[in-house]
């Protein structure tokens, strides 16, 4: 998979937006995935060590045992580890991967009044 096509994954629905907010050259081909509503990150879209990866939020208790599970799940890169994981894109089920995004869309959407 390319960096095109997964964004494609992670553009859920209407709430979804695809920004590049670094100018500086190391990082302007990093790709934040947010809400348009809320402006909350949901996904981070990077390469690393030509390896295209995904950071994704997840419920805290969940990340470990993901990375047990699942090789290609890692320490989230340059994020807070206990609430967000690295996934190494072409290392992982296509299935596993889109549940992945759509947890961590979920986790951070607006929250729905009572």
């Amino acid at each position: 998979m390319d960096a095109k096509a997964l964004i494609k994954k992670c553009l859920i629905n209407d709430d979804s937006i695809k920004t590049h907010p670094w100018a500086q050259d190391e990082y302007k081909d990093f790709i934040v995935m947010r809400h348009k509503s809320n402006n909350k990150w949901y996904a981070l879209i990077f390469e690393i060590n030509n390896q295209l990866c995904i950071n994704l939020k997840c419920p805290p208790d969940l990340i470990p045992v993901l990375k047990e599970q699942y090789p290609a799940i890692k320490p989230a890169w340059h994020m807070n580890k206990k609430h967000w994981c690295t996934v190494e894109v072409n290392n992982i089920e296509p299935t596993v991967l889109v549940e992945l995004i759509t947890i961590s869309f979920n986790l951070t959407a607006p929250k729905k009044r009572k």
